[in-house]
């Protein structure tokens, strides 16, 4: 995928400038539509552009204004497609991509990079939502809240961090933003074609001014049933799980492999000869319950002067019941017993042996009935002052955002040892009998299956950030250097506080140590369902199968004792603070070099302290033996300072040249930072957080062409270049010795050498660069009959020079990257009717790294929503709307698409509603 990168940079050359070229050779008419539609309006004849056109063109009127690279979207075009949420509204944003899970957009991507490489606030002030990162959990956000959205992609010494992807501007409405009383409102109902439920939706918009007051209050509400169905899960172990152990299981698999698959063991490759670790089977079903309000008191006595009060306040709850038929073949007691097709050829190249088709001794079969409670609390408040004096305007604002999350989580697992045969399919894989005699049909043997534990966790997470702005701009006037246009100077304080408190608890029987109870119970004597039946809806749609498990409610009320708690383990406690000072100033001039040139110019200082405290284990004290929890603490300081250019050059009163250079940064996420340690026994792993982190940098310029045409329309292309250093990667910092490891069945399986790994920067540097094309173009300014009809499409393409983070030296791209995105909506927006037709395409990128071994990929994905609408009355209007209406799904492979790893069905999701305005 990462190859031939001079010849793509050909290819993109050619394309820009073909970009160019096509701007450069618009039709004269188009050119020319501003002038014809101001003689109109001088004749007397009114012009009204409203609904998604509308939206449209104040877009990029916003683009146009901007002195940098830069797009937006405005309250229509947020609220008038079938959107869940916030990030699904952002998709068709150009240079912007979305990530799902189980159907639902959850982060952003900014131009293919990491979502934790966007920064994201909310009417200028840095967002919390309880994730504890830098990436911001959109789905907690309802679109309807929204006035508009800006994505800033080359930033200015002003903006806070910049982020290197991007900044994302969220700005909720205001009362002075359409003066006078304002009523809104909606109401859908919303139907999903895997449950085959109906959801409730609806939102409420109340806005008036009096005089030199305005108030307004925004409240939307919205529940949310999806089922998604699941043939996952599905990865590759290493045959060292076996051949690393002295014993029968060693012996065996090494003969196994060379009788089968004529394949000579040796230690230099037990990484690269790779079998099925697991392949689950699973059923989601999740109901959220999703409430917001935002509220604005403003106080505007001219347009030189304004005082703005701001709340946005909300929750987000969660409920996800998952049914998990597993078959793990790499259980320790067990190892092969036939090999029925070994893959030697597909991923030769990077010299890996799959084992594609395996009967094994003794598989681990599992049936999981698993409960997800996450209840998200956010609130926003702040204060924005705006005063224009003579050359003098001054901005001051401050306010508070924070977010408390509480993870509520609980495992009920039943598990039977017998041999099987696990394999390959063409969308996943599967579990069946083997030619043993001791095997079983794994989905209809519930006497089979003992009672093993009712796990449970809980975790809260608190997130906090407070910030104070004040910014000054002196419009400049001095005499002999008019180019000088403003001076702008300020400075920034913020604190941000992230704490977590963690506990486990296990449950082995209604009296704990029961061992007796916990040896003779098994999955038949509890009642059973079937999952479609707990769940609801359709049959299982990822293959054709059924299998009965104990409802989530059931296991709730029998295997928690009362007054059962999960007791929080002071032993993981965190918590991470951020304190940053920051100071800038800014220049804007304005000269004519034949052509009209603006040009922003302006450097930012930051400074940063980090504080972390936490606990770490230690020896016991006075010659005692073990380890304790020992409270620990760490402090760090980095400073830097940020350049940033941008400049705009007016080739002609439609055609733009713009480009921009600068430094900026991303800081780690504060839970990397934190003291933490969580244990993955199955990976013989520990993973640590490292309170030593210091940011990501990047170096980077953009130069684009933007050409506008009549009826609100734009052709543009950019180039972007990035360098980055100091990337955030995992790796082996240590080892523990003597770490005692137990079987499922309660026998110890072992006592190894466990490995440690940490979040780290990275040496030296990767860079990225790419294109971006975006096109809005009204057909009615080339032919007069399809006036209305219009199409809004851009389309990114980019190549990084990184090789991945696997320790078999597996190339890859950056996780997260996506090499090829594009956005297309077709639509028609004239007098009472309205449709839309979207179309959002993400191309292939790394998800994770297996192991520190193997890229795993989720599939290149596409998505097909529709919305139509119709203008009753002046005051009413019907909307139907259509999400994945072609029922996409999502797929992903290990290194290859042959060997799947995922395949998920979320199902579409169509509504009905309709919308009040006065």
């Amino acid at each position: 995928m990462y190859q031939n990168v001079t010849n793509w940079r050909r290819n993109a050359g050619l394309l820009a400038g073909a970009a160019i070229a096509a701007l450069l050779a618009m039709p004269a008419a188009a050119q020319t539509s501003d002038a014809a539609d101001a003689g109109q309006a001088e004749a007397g004849e009114e012009i009204v552009v409203s609904g998604y056109r509308r939206s449209l063109q104040e877009a990029i009127e916003l683009k146009r204004e901007n002195v940098g690279f830069s797009d937006s979207i405005v309250a229509t075009d947020i609220a008038d497609f079938p959107d869940q949420n916030l990030s699904e509204a952002l998709q068709r944003v150009p240079g912007v991509t979305i990530e799902r899970n189980k159907g639902l957009g959850t982060r952003v991507n900014v131009r293919g990079l990491p979502s934790e490489f966007t920064f994201v606030s909310i009417n200028k002030l840095a967002t919390a939502s309880g994730s504890g990162g830098r990436d911001v959990e959109f789905d907690i956000f309802a679109s309807e809240l929204i006035q508009s959205v800006t994505v800033q992609k080359s930033p200015r010494a002003s903006d806070e961090e910049g982020g290197i992807a991007g900044s994302v501007a969220i700005r909720t409405a205001r009362p002075f933003d359409t003066p006078g009383f304002r009523l809104v409102g909606s109401a859908e109902g919303a139907y999903n074609s895997i449950s085959e439920k109906i959801d409730p939706n609806f939102s409420v918009l109340a806005s008036n001014t009096f005089g030199d007051f305005g108030v307004l209050v925004s409240v939307a509400r919205q529940k949310r049933s999806n089922r998604t169905d699941s043939n996952s899960g599905i990865n590759f172990r290493p045959i060292s799980r076996w051949t690393d152990r002295a014993g029968t299981n060693r012996n065996q698999a090494i003969a196994v492999l060379a009788r089968d698959a004529g394949v000579t063991y040796s230690d230099a490759d037990k990484n690269k000869i790779v079998f099925l670790d697991k392949v689950g089977d699973r059923v989601y079903f999740n109901d959220q319950d999703r409430l917001g309000v935002s509220g604005a008191v403003q106080y505007k006595p001219s347009d030189k002067f304004s005082l703005s009060f701001d709340a946005f306040v909300g929750s987000y709850d969660t409920v996800e019941d998952e049914y998990d038929a597993a078959g793990y073949s790499a259980s320790s007691n067990s190892t092969l017993e036939r090999i029925y097709d070994a893959d030697k050829t597909t991923l030769s190249q990077s010299g890996i042996v799959v084992l594609r088709d395996v009967a094994y001794t003794n598989t681990q079969h599992e049936f999981l009935s698993k409960q997800y409670r996450n209840d998200t609390d956010y609130r926003q408040f702040g204060g924005e002052l705006n005063w224009e004096t003579g050359q003098w305007q001054i901005n001051v604002l401050g306010g508070y955002s924070g977010a408390k999350k509480t993870r509520d989580y609980a495992n009920l697992k039943h598990v039977a040892y017998a041999p099987s045969r696990t394999r390959y399919t063409a969308t996943g894989g599967e579990t069946i009998k083997s030619d043993n005699p001791k095997s079983i049909d794994m989905y209809n043997a519930p006497s089979a299956y003992l009672f093993e534990a009712y796990e449970t966790t809980l975790e809260r997470i608190k997130d906090d950030k407070y910030a104070a702005q004040a910014d000054v701009t002196y419009l400049a006037d001095f005499g002999g250097f008019e180019a000088l246009k403003r001076v702008n100077f300020g400075a920034r304080y913020t604190n941000k506080t992230n704490e977590r408190e963690y506990g486990e608890e296990k449950i082995q029987g209604p009296t704990r140590g029961s061992t007796a109870y916990v040896n003779k119970r098994t999955l038949a004597d509890s009642p059973l369902e079937n999952v479609i039946a707990i769940a609801g809806g359709k049959p299982y749609q990822a293959r054709d199968l059924s299998w009965s498990q104990i409802s989530n409610d059931y296991a709730r009320s029998f295997f928690r004792p009362q007054g059962f708690v999960t007791p929080f383990d002071p032993g993981q406690y965190y918590k991470v603070r951020e304190t940053t000072w920051a100071g800038y100033g800014m220049v804007d001039f304005e000269f004519d070099v034949a052509v009209p040139v603006f040009v922003n110019l302006g450097a930012r200082y930051v400074r940063t302290t980090v504080t972390s405290e936490g606990f770490h284990q230690v020896q016991k004290p006075n010659g005692q033996t073990g380890l304790t929890d020992a409270p620990v603490s760490s402090e760090g300081r980095y400073s830097k300072l940020l350049p940033a250019l941008n400049a705009r050059a007016e080739l002609t009163n439609s055609l733009y040249l713009r480009a921009a250079a600068s430094q900026t940064l991303i800081r780690p996420a504060l839970t990397n930072l934190a003291y933490k340690r969580t244990a993955s026994f199955n990976d013989f792993r520990y993973s640590d957080g490292n309170p030593n982190l210091k940011p990501t940098y990047a170096d980077q310029w953009e130069i684009g062409v933007e050409k506008y045409v009549g009826d609100g329309g734009i052709l543009a292309a950019s180039y972007f270049w990035k360098k980055i250093k100091g990337v955030v990667v995992n790796k082996l910092t240590g080892t523990v010795p003597n770490v005692t490891k137990y079987n499922a069945n309660g026998t110890i399986d072992g006592v190894y050498e466990f490995d440690v790994y940490q979040p780290v920067n990275a040496e030296g540097s990767y860079k990225v660069s790419g294109v971006e094309l975006n096109a809005v173009v009204p057909f009615g300014m080339l032919v007069g009959w399809l006036d209305g009809f219009g199409v809004n499409a851009n389309y990114t393409f980019l190549d990084s020079s990184l090789t991945g983070q696997s320790d078999l030296k597996i190339p890859t791209a950056p996780i997260g990257l996506s090499d090829n995105t594009y956005n297309a909506t077709l639509f028609y927006d004239k007098g009472p009717f309205s449709i839309r037709g979207s179309y959002n395409w993400k191309g292939a990128y790394v998800e994770r790294i297996e192991r520190n071994f193997y890229p795993v990929y989720r599939s290149a994905y596409g998505q097909f929503d529709v919305a139509a609408s119709y203008q009753v009355t002046r005051n009413f209007r019907v909307e139907l709307q259509g999400i994945n209406v072609g029922n996409a799904k999502t797929k992903g492979y290990t290194m290859d698409p042959s060997f799947p790893a995922t395949y998920e069905l979320s199902g579409s999701r169509i509504s009905l509603g309709g919308r009040v305005q006065f």
